[in-house]
């Protein structure tokens, strides 16, 4: 293989769909360079005139949707109607941010005199670098990028490696924009990625990935005191309560935890369900597993596709491997499918018998693999949800308003879904704590990430106060 190229392998296929640059430190400086050039204009665009813009980026993904779609699903294995849907989330993104930058820029906050104006401005950083992952490249630029630009920044995006190709296929949507607002580069996390953290013409990294990842993001950024927004890893966690209607809070488990064979960052993990109705729970998630179809994306009949490469479905066996020499009980799945002899297929997988000193329930599994334990009262089930180390989300299924709202009030998570699990709003802050990180994206609070404030005091007239050195020579 020539360095300097890299392949796109389809994960349902193993054959290559395409290839890109493995660019390095040399073009990820150009390109910076390329965007620093154009910040000054682009900052000064008026804001009506930058949410014009980013509205005909909705509109240019919203023509290629289904183009997109497709190499979507080529590139990851995500059926084609999920990455249909991707694309028009990413549209709506930027409709939101367009929205928004027309807003407001600041605030005036009260003056110490009546001859004094004091503002506080919302201002852009400059430069981003933004690094997305694999799962969702489309959509997980457009959170970055959308505010971003929003906020009068220029961004270099560099795409995952294993899905670059929708990105790249972007670029002529984004051509609409001013030369240098968005620059693309392509490559492996490394040269192309730790080339555009370490870059000195990068005011800001936005990196979403793996909290080891985001551990040496950080620490390359912490060198020149760079700004980091980081969005990293989850163990979601699912509770269903004793009042909940089985045959829904199933569909509901199992949708948290299969949805892109469960290579979401908010895919749940770790379910705990009540005592009194675990078995039944087992059984009807058991039947309903059993019946979602493992196979291509692009084969429309298909509910689960692949995992993205040997490593990722690697990991999801390791772990259930791991759990079932400790005592877990394998309910269903837990093989690689018997009939697809090619791509990295495994079967959506439910286990029993669990408890949190296996990896399952402890590391972040990023596959089909849906763990299930009993819990005794509500109490347990708060203490279990926050024993982890992440902080990303957290889903609820129950009817007891009173259990919602120590729910949302006591576990530590940056989102709580209560009976529609992993429901993103363009208007709600996206984000973690702990070791998911403590960043946010969506909302007005993603478009403060991109921002820094800045203090105005303005005097409009020139004299002396009293408490400049008032024992000076003046003062005599």
């Amino acid at each position: 293989m020539n360095a300097k190229i890299l392949p796109v392998i389809n994960p349902a296929t193993e054959e290559a769909v395409g290839e890109i640059p493995n660019q390095g430190a040399r073009e990820v400086s150009a390109a910076a360079a390329r965007a620093r050039a154009a910040f000054p204009g682009w900052r000064r665009t008026p804001a009506h005139e930058r949410a014009e813009l980013l509205q005909r980026v909705a509109r240019g993904l919203r023509e290629k949707s289904e183009d997109l779609a497709v190499l979507l699903t080529k590139e990851g294995g995500k059926p084609l109607r999920e990455n249909r849907d991707e694309v028009g989330w990413c549209a709506s993104a930027f409709d939101y941010y367009a929205g928004l930058c027309r807003a407001e820029r600041g605030r005036v906050i009260p003056s110490i005199e009546a001859s004094q104006l004091a503002l506080v401005l919302h201002e852009p950083y400059g430069v981003v670098g933004a690094i997305v992952p694999w799962n969702y490249p489309l959509l997980l630029a457009a959170w970055k990028l959308a505010p971003a630009l929003a906020a009068g920044n220029t961004v270099v995006l560099k795409p995952p490696r294993q899905t670059p190709l929708s990105t790249v296929a972007c670029r002529e949507v984004y051509a609409c924009l001013p030369e240098g607002v968005v620059e693309i580069v392509t490559g492996a996390g490394v040269p192309t990625g730790e080339a555009l953290v370490r870059d000195p013409g990068t005011d800001l990294i936005a990196f979403t990935g793996s909290l080891e990842m985001g551990r040496r993001v950080a620490a390359a950024c912490a060198q020149t005191v760079k700004k980091t927004h980081l969005e990293l890893g989850g163990k979601d966690a699912f509770v269903v309560c004793e009042d909940s209607d089985l045959a829904t809070a199933v569909k509901a488990v199992a949708w948290a935890a299969f949805l892109n064979t469960g290579q979401v960052c908010t895919s749940t993990e770790r379910v705990y369900v009540h005592r009194s109705i675990h078995r039944e729970f087992l059984e009807r998630l058991e039947a309903f597993t059993k019946s979602l179809r493992v196979g291509d994306g692009m084969d429309p009949g298909t509910d689960v596709g692949p995992l993205i490469d040997a490593a990722g479905r690697k990991k999801a066996e390791a772990h259930v491997a791991q759990a079932l020499r400790r005592g877990a009980k394998l309910v269903c799945g837990g093989r690689r499918p018997p009939g697809l002899k090619k791509g990295f297929f495994y079967e959506p997988t439910v286990l029993s018998g669990v408890d949190h000193g296996m990896a399952v329930m402890r590391e972040e599994t990023f596959g089909p693999v849906c763990p299930v334990m009993p819990y005794r009262d509500f109490d347990e089930a708060v203490r279990l949800v926050n024993d982890s180390p992440y902080g990303l989300g957290a889903n609820l299924y129950t009817r007891d308003s009173r259990r919602v709202k120590r729910f949302f009030e006591e576990v530590a998570a940056g989102t709580i879904w209560v009976n529609d699990p992993l429901t993103d709003n363009d208007a709600g802050p996206f984000g973690g704590c702990k070791a998911s990180g403590a960043s946010r994206e969506l909302g007005e609070e993603g478009l403060r990430e991109f921002q820094q404030a800045k203090h105005v005091h303005w005097d409009f007239e020139q004299k002396a106060k009293p408490w400049w050195y008032p024992y000076g020579a003046q003062s005599k």
